[in-house]
């Protein structure tokens, strides 16, 4: 059987069961010509396989990035992608292989930026992974630091307290008023109690 018949969509499974079993065997093996086939199906005229092969393609990520990192920017070029599911399943393969190749992904920031503003919850949430991993990189931390910042500034208060506890990894003596003033600026906005108390937490432990 071929690496497509194992996908869920052409097992007819609607749980994501056979994706993780195959991403996993995959990796295992370290098979790279499975992933190029993964690959070559992002444009497959089944939707239902592009999004099975992208699931695939991120869990490999997940488990051995140097399998995917090669395909980095076939992954970019997704985010001009008319099925959704491509668009926040590569930005999710490109979080996870970032630190793998973080030159590549640092060329690619605007567009990555750029998908995130426009792009869904999940879209984001990987974007702002993406810009707290390059943080940690010396050569890339200034321009990703401002990028980081300008995402905490105007992210839905939602999603605020996560991203901020997040990058606290990041956070240094360098960088740390710039941070706090940033969460103090948008402490008013946020109205659910439990997500301003978490915010409110963060900028006690760093003050």
């Amino acid at each position: 059987m071929t690496i497509i018949g194992k996908l869920a969509a052409s097992l007819n499974r609607k749980d994501e069961g056979p994706n993780q079993e195959l991403a996993k065997n995959i990796a295992d093996r370290e098979d790279k010509g499975a992933v190029k086939e993964l690959v070559d199906n992002l444009n497959n005229s089944d939707k239902n396989i592009q999004s099975d092969c992208i699931k695939v393609l991120y869990e490999i990520g997940v488990i051995k990035p140097f399998l995917v990192v090669e395909y980095s920017k076939e992954l970019l070029s997704l985010f001009d992608h008319k099925n959704n599911r491509l668009v926040w399943g590569a930005m999710t393969a490109l979080d996870v292989i970032t630190l793998e190749n973080p030159a590549t992904i640092y060329e690619s920031l605007a567009k990555i930026v750029e998908t995130a503003d426009k792009g869904s919850v999940i879209t984001k949430d990987h974007a702002v992974n993406i810009l707290i991993k390059l943080c940690s990189v010396e050569q890339y931390v200034d321009n990703a630091f401002s990028l980081l910042i300008e995402q905490l500034k105007k992210c839905p208060t939602n999603q605020l307290p996560m991203y901020a506890e997040n990058a606290m990894s990041i956070i240094n003596d360098k960088n740390k008023d710039v941070f706090i003033k940033t969460l103090i600026s948008r402490l008013d906005e946020i109205e659910k109690d439990t997500k301003r108390k978490r915010v409110e937490k963060l900028i006690k432990r760093l003050s």
